[in-house]
C-alpha cells in the first residue's frame, strides 16, 4: 500500500490481498525520465507500458520460484519503473514477518524471513522505513526490535504508523506521531492507505491521497502536524535523505572523478582535435612511431629503459648469455674424446713416417690441429642464429606498441626482419673466414703456446686443469637443484642447496651450508642429457663416471633436475669451468672396431711422441678458443646489432614511405578507434558529473541527523505504564507490515542487492507490501523538493 501511494501517477500494479502476498523481495527502482514504462531484469530488453502486464508479471514471477501454494524465496525481483512522476529512488519490498507455516511454506518460515530481512537491513546506506499498525502495540513490534537490532543508533530508522483511521473511537497516536510516547531518532510519519474495499472499488490513487490529507487536517488530535504527515510528507523525507547521503559522499566521489579526468586528460588532449584523415597527423604520427620504435629497440639490446622485464631475461640479456654461456658450451661440447684424438695422432705419426719411418712432429701438430679448427664451425655458425632468433624476437616486443596501426607494425616487423636476415649472410660469411684465418697459419710462436719442450713433460691432466683455468677450491656456482632420481622409493625427488667448485660438487640440506648431504669429486665425470618424464614439468641432465664406477652410492647416474632448459645451460656451463665436460655421441664407437688392441701394441717411443703431440694440441686449442670466444662476439655485435640500430635509425623511415600508400599504412585499428571514442565519452562524462556536483552543492542543502533520544523502551518486554497507543488487535486482513530498507542513508555502502542497473540516484526507501487496506482518502500530490535543473549522478 505504502509504495504503492508513492507512484501516485500510476494505475494497481503492486499484488495485494490478504494473508502473506509478498513472497520475494521486490527491488523497485524509480528513475525520473521523460517517458513512462517498466522493464524487469528477468525479461531484459521488454519494456512495460501497460502496468496491469507489470502486476501479473510481479505474481507470474513469484509463484515461477516459490509455487502457488504461499512458498517465499530470498532471491529478488527486480522492476525499474521509468516515469516523469517519480524521483529517483529505491524501494525494496520485503515480506512481513510469519510465525505460523502455512500452504507449502516450511516449519521455520519466521526465521527464513528474518535471514531475508537481516540481508537487506543491514546494509549501512540503507533507510529503515518501519511499518507498524496504529491499532496494534507498537512496543512489540517486530519491525522496530529488528530496526533496533540493525540500527542501534536509530540513525537510520524511520517509524511509519499506518491504520490510523482504524483506531478505536476516543483513541489517538499522537503522543507516539509527537515523539513523546515509545520516541525514535528520526521520530514517526502517520499514513492513511487505501483499504481491500476501496482497491477491489477502483478508487483513485490520487483520491486517496486527497482524502488522506483531509483525513489529518480534520482529526483534532492530528490538526496540528498535518503539514508532517502523510505519504507526501514522508516521500519528502526520504527524497531529503538521499540529498544528505548525496551531499555527504559528494567530496570523496568529486576527488575521485577529478583524479580520473586529470588520469585521463593528456591522452585527451591528443584526441580533442582528431580527424582521422588529416594527413598532417597521420605524417606526425609516423614519425613517433618509428622514433620510439628506435628508442625501445635500443634500449632493449643495451639494458637501460624504464620497461624492465622481471619475469624473464630479454633482449641483450639473452643474447649475453647466448655470447658468454651457451656458446662457449657448444665449444667445449665438441670436445674431442681423449682416447680418439690419441689413436689419431698415432695414425697420423705412423702415415707421417711411411715408407721412411722418419717423423717430423709439426707435420702430424698441424694435421690434428686443423681437422680440430674445422670443427669450431659449426657451434660458431648455430651462435650466429641463436642471435638472429633473439633479434628477430626483440623486433616484435617492440612492436606490440604499434598494435594501434596494424598495417604499420606489420610493414615495419617485415622490414626489419628482411634487414636481419640479409645481415646474417654477411655475418657468417665473417665468420666462417675467422675460421679460414685460423686454418691458414699455425702460430707455435705464441705466447701462450708450450712449445715442444715443455710438451714433453707435461701430463694430459695438468694440462686439462690449466685449461679450464681452475683454482684448488674455488667455487665456480651456488644454487638449488633437484636430485631426480635418489628419492624414488622414498615418496619423490628432492630438493637440495648444490656448491660446485673445481674440485668437488657438494649439496647440502639448504643454503646454510650447515648440513652437508654428501661431497662428489668431479674426476672422471661427465654430463649427459636425460629426456624429462611423461608427468613430469622439469628439464633434467645427468652426470656420469667415465671408468663405469657408480657415481653416488648405488647409482650409475646423478639425475639434476631445474626448472627452466635456461637453468640447465647455465649450469652446464658452470660444470664446463669445473672441468666437466659433456658426453660425446659415438666416442664409444670406435672402441669396438679394434682402435683399442692398435693402441695397446703402440712401442714405447710411439707413446711419448703420441703424448708430445697431445699436449700440443691441447695448448694450441686452448689459444684458438679463448680467440674465437673473444672474436664472435665482436663480430656479431659489429655486422649484425650495431648494424640493425644504425638501419633502423636511418634508413626504416625511407623504407616505410618507399613501400606504399600512407593511408593504408596508417589506418587505424577497430579496436583503436573504438578506445579513443570511448576515453572521449568518458572525458565529458567525467566533466558533466562534476558539473551536476558542483549545481548539487549550490541548489540542495543538508539536514542535520535528529539528537538521540532514549528508546530504551525498546529493549524491555513491558510496555510502559501511562498513556500510550491502544492494544487492540489488528483487523483480520491486515498484518504487521514488512520491514524493507529504504533508500541510502547519510552514509553507507552500496545498498542490498542492487536492482538491476541501479538507480540513477542511487538506494531509496523501501516500502512494505502488505495485505489488507485500510479505508482512507490521500491528498495532493507528493511536491518534489528543490533539486537541481539536471538529475544527480548515481551515488556508487
Amino acid at each position: 500500500s505504502l509504495i504503492q501511494n508513492f507512484l501516485f501517477h500510476f494505475r494497481d500494479f503492486l499484488p495485494r490481498g490478504s494473508g502473506i502476498v509478498t513472497r520475494r523481495p521486490l527491488v523497485l527502482q524509480l528513475v525520473n525520465a521523460s517517458t513512462e514504462y517498466g522493464e524487469f531484469l528477468h525479461c531484459k530488453g521488454k519494456k512495460f507500458t501497460d502496468f496491469e502486464e507489470v502486476r501479473l508479471e510481479i505474481e507470474a514471477e513469484t509463484d515461477r520460484v516459490t509455487g502457488s501454494n504461499k512458498g517465499i524465496s530470498p532471491v529478488p525481483i527486480n522492476l525499474r519503473v521509468y516515469s516523469p512522476h517519480v524521483l529517483n529512488l529505491t524501494l525494496v519490498d520485503l515480506p512481513g514477518m510469519t510465525k505460523v507455516p502455512v500452504g507449502d511454506q516450511p516449519p521455520d518460515i519466521e526465521f527464513q524471513i528474518r535471514d531475508m530481512l537481516m540481508q537487506f537491513v543491514t546494509k549501512e546506506n540503507c533507510l529503515i522505513l518501519a511499518v507498524s499498525p496504529a491499532n496494534s502495540d507498537l512496543a512489540n513490534s517486530d519491525a522496530l526490535k529488528i530496526a533496533k537490532e540493525v540500527d542501534p543508533q536509530g540513525q537510520r530508522t524511520i517509524g511509519v504508523i499506518t491504520k490510523l483511521d482504524l483506531m478505536d473511537e476516543g483513541t489517538d497516536a499522537r503522543d507516539v506521531l509527537e515523539n513523546k510516547l515509545l520516541p525514535l531518532r528520526r521520530g514517526y510519519i502517520g499514513v492513511v492507505n487505501r483499504s481491500q474495499k476501496d482497491i477491489d472499488g477502483k478508487k483513485d490513487i490520487q483520491a486517496a491521497l486527497a482524502a488522506e490529507r483531509k483525513f489529518f487536517l480534520s482529526h483534532p488530535a492530528y490538526r496540528h502536524m498535518a503539514d508532517r504527515m502523510g505519504t507526501p510528507f514522508l516521500q519528502k523525507v526520504l527524497n531529503q535523505q538521499l540529498t544528505n547521503h548525496i551531499r555527504d559522499t559528494l567530496p570523496g566521489l568529486r576527488n575521485k572523478l577529478q583524479s580520473q579526468l586529470l588520469s585521463i586528460e593528456k591522452e585527451v588532449e591528443e584526441y580533442k582535435n582528431f580527424r582521422p584523415d588529416d594527413p598532417a597527423r597521420k605524417t606526425k604520427a609516423l614519425l613517433q612511431m618509428v622514433q620510439q620504435f628506435a628508442v625501445d629497440f635500443e634500449k632493449r639490446i643495451e639494458g637501460s629503459g624504464d620497461q624492465i622485464d622481471t619475469y624473464e631475461l630479454s633482449g641483450g640479456a639473452r643474447i649475453n648469455r647466448i655470447f658468454h654461456e651457451r656458446f662457449p658450451f657448444e665449444l667445449v661440447k665438441m670436445e674431442f674424446d681423449e682416447k680418439e684424438l690419441r689413436r689419431e695422432i698415432s695414425y697420423a705419426i705412423k702415415n707421417i713416417h711411411g715408407i721412411t719411418g722418419l717423423f717430423t712432429p709439426d707435420m702430424a701438430f698441424e694435421t690434428i690441429v686443423k681437422k680440430q679448427v674445422k670443427k669450431i664451425k659449426e657451434p660458431c655458425l648455430k651462435c650466429v642464429d641463436m642471435v638472429i632468433s633473439e633479434l628477430i624476437n626483440t623486433v616484435r616486443q617492440c612492436t606490440k606498441k604499434l598494435s594501434q596501426y596494424p598495417h604499420l607494425r606489420e610493414e615495419m616487423e617485415r622490414i626489419v626482419t628482411t634487414h636481419i636476415r640479409e645481415r646474417e649472410g654477411r655475418t657468417k660469411d665473417q665468420v666462417m673466414l675467422l675460421i679460414d684465418i685460423e686454418l691458414a697459419y699455425m702460430n707455435t710462436n705464441h705466447e701462450d703456446f708450450i712449445g715442444f719442450a715443455n710438451a714433453q713433460q707435461r701430463s694430459s691432466q695438468m694440462s686439462k686443469k690449466k685449461a679450464a683455468g681452475n683454482q684448488v677450491g674455488q667455487v665456480i656456482r651456488k644454487g638449488w637443484l633437484t636430485i631426480n632420481n635418489i628419492g624414488i622409493m622414498k615418496g619423490g625427488s628432492k630438493e637440495y642447496w648444490f656448491v660446485l667448485t673445481a674440485e668437488n660438487l657438494s649439496w647440502y640440506k639448504d643454503d646454510e651450508e650447515k648440513e652437508k648431504k654428501y661431497m662428489l669429486p668431479v674426476d672422471n665425470l661427465k654430463l649427459r642429457d636425460v629426456e624429462k618424464g611423461f608427468m613430469s614439468s622439469k628439464h633434467i641432465f645427468a652426470l656420469f663416471n667415465t671408468e663405469q664406477r657408480n657415481v653416488y652410492k648405488d647409482y650409475r647416474q646423478l639425475e639434476l633436475a631445474c626448472e627452466t632448459q635456461e637453468e640447465v645451460d647455465s649450469w652446464k656451463a658452470s660444470f664446463l669451468r669445473a672441468g666437466v665436460y659433456p658426453e660425446r655421441v659415438g666416442a664409444s664407437e670406435a672402441e669396438e672396431n679394434g682402435g683399442d688392441s692398435f693402441m695397446h701394441s703402440m712401442d714405447p717411443q710411439l707413446e711419448r711422441q703420441v703424448e708430445t703431440i697431445r699436449n700440443l694440441v691441447d695448448s694450441y686449442m686452448a689459444i684458438v678458443n679463448k680467440t674465437i670466444r673473444d672474436l664472435m662476439p665482436k663480430t656479431i655485435m659489429h655486422l649484425m646489432i650495431n648494424n640493425t640500430k644504425d638501419f633502423i635509425h636511418s634508413e626504416l623511415l625511407a623504407n616505410l614511405y618507399s613501400c606504399g600508400d600512407q593511408n593504408t599504412l596508417m589506418e587505424e585499428s577497430a579496436e583503436q578507434a573504438q578506445r579513443r571514442d570511448e576515453m572521449l565519452r568518458m572525458y565529458h562524462a567525467l566533466k558533466e558529473a562534476l558539473n551536476i556536483i558542483g549545481d548539487i552543492n549550490t541548489s540542495t542543502i543538508s539536514t542535520p541527523m535528529p539528537p538521540p533520544v532514549d528508546d530504551s523502551w525498546l529493549q524491555v518486554q513491558s510496555v510502559p505504564s501511562g498513556r500510550r497507543s491502544p492494544t487492540s488487535s489488528p483487523t483480520p486482513q491486515r498484518r504487521a507490515p514488512a520491514v524493507p530498507p529504504a533508500r541510502p542513508g547519510s552514509r553507507g555502502p552500496a545498498p542490498g542487492p542492487p536492482p538491476a542497473g541501479g538507480s540513477t540516484l542511487g538506494g531509496a526507501p523501501p516500502v512494505p507490501s502488505r495485505p489488507g487496506a485500510s479505508p482512507d482518502p490521500f491528498g495532493p500530490p507528493p511536491q518534489v523538493p528543490s533539486r537541481p535543473n539536471r538529475a544527480p549522478p548515481g551515488v556508487p
